[in-house]
């Protein structure tokens, strides 16, 4: 996870100091068409990642994930796991960070999995079939967005008509 410095929170000003992660979002690596991968002197180009990297980024998030559902105190599903929202040290190790619609959930449980209800949030695209259903969330959401990303990750481009239509044979 990144970590958080410091903040200000001075009359109207609010503002969060982060780690200062050299290499960005991950977005900047994968995608061809990013804001973040255009470059003043590189604007051609795509940054393209050795396979190891990928694979230690994958597992670098799946760690962060793992400890956010079960290795911290409180139990935190963050809601909007996605390219964005995945930051890259100058070593190439990613943490996850913009916790802006993360949610702590009770640890009651029901069956295997800690479960709420909560207003819809996240990244379209990104975001579990629950929310389209109507259903529960549960650390099973962001497991949804962590595949979202690995399809990214390894595919080099985004994901695109991720839309569900609840409509279309799904809910009657």
């Amino acid at each position: 996870l990144v970590q958080l410095r410091g903040f200000c929170a001075e009359g109207t000003h609010r503002l969060l100091v982060y780690e200062f992660m050299e290499n960005g979002s991950l977005d900047r690596w994968i995608f061809r068409n990013s804001p973040s991968s255009v470059e003043e002197n590189n604007k051609d180009q795509t940054h393209i990642l050795p396979w190891e990297v990928r694979y230690r980024i994958a597992v670098d998030m799946a760690r962060g994930l793992a400890f956010l559902h079960e290795g911290s105190r409180d139990k935190v599903v963050h809601l909007d796991v996605k390219p964005q929202n995945i930051l890259l040290n100058g070593m190439f190790r990613a943490k996850l960070s913009d916790f802006g619609v993360s949610k702590l959930i009770e640890r009651e449980t029901r069956g295997d999995h800690t479960q709420t209800q909560t207003a819809m949030r996240g990244t379209p695209g990104y975001m579990a079939p629950e929310w389209f259903l109507n259903l529960p969330v549960t650390e099973k959401s962001d497991v949804f967005g962590y595949g979202m990303v690995l399809l990214e990750l390894v595919g080099g481009k985004k994901n695109e008509d991720l839309y569900v239509d609840v409509n279309d044979g799904l809910v009657e």
